[in-house]
């Protein structure tokens, strides 16, 4: 399996947007939030922590370079390197009815990261608008202020998000809040 030293020299390599290097860093640190609360609530899945936040962590990564065939380009790289079938299935996953690609999430980790994918932009969003633009002083209330605006945030398909509930298991407040606090222990890493 691909290591994380690895996926961020990918990463790193391949995109020179700082905003989404940040999220995908975002997104392995909701990642491994989730992998966490699966195993708190002692799930009946094997649950490697290590392979989720990896996921999270790459699943942009040719997205500057190739927005149009995002995420073939990195999906056949990851082929070519023999990389695990479910690291590929996620980012595949992550890109359902994007850029034609059709497969849909399936397991707890595919649906994990279609789901938080788009609340991390969400999240950046409201702290950006916050006085202080501090992630620290964000609370799920404020998100849910604006869950329903839509002008806010425009390009955040809130429905992706609500997918949580249905394949997740986990109510909405509760999802944002992982995500959330997961987000709040890489502040300094967010320059939020």
């Amino acid at each position: 399996m691909i290591q994380r030293a690895e996926a961020l020299k990918i990463v790193t390599s391949w995109t020179i947007n700082k905003n989404l290097i940040k999220h995908m860093l975002a997104c392995e640190a909701s990642m491994r939030g989730l992998a966490q609360e699966f195993k708190n609530q002692k799930s009946k899945i094997k649950i490697d922590e290590e392979l989720w936040k990896v996921i999270g962590l790459i699943h942009d990564a040719d997205y500057e370079k190739y927005p149009d065939k995002h995420p073939g380009v990195l999906i056949e790289n990851l082929k070519i390197k023999k990389e695990n079938e479910e690291v590929i299935n996620a980012i595949e996953a992550h890109a359902w009815k994007f850029n034609g690609f059709t497969r849909e999430p399936s397991t707890k980790m595919e649906w994990s990261l279609y789901c938080c994918d788009e609340l991390t932009g969400l999240i950046v969003a409201v702290t950006l608008i916050r006085p202080t633009k501090k992630i620290k002083d964000v609370t799920v209330e404020d998100i849910l202020k604006k869950w329903n605006k839509k002008d806010f945030a425009k390009g955040v398909d809130r429905k992706n998000i609500e997918l949580c509930e249905e394949k997740l298991g986990i109510n909405l407040p509760d999802f944002i809040q992982i995500v959330l606090k997961s987000m709040q222990s890489i502040a300094t890493d967010l320059g939020l």
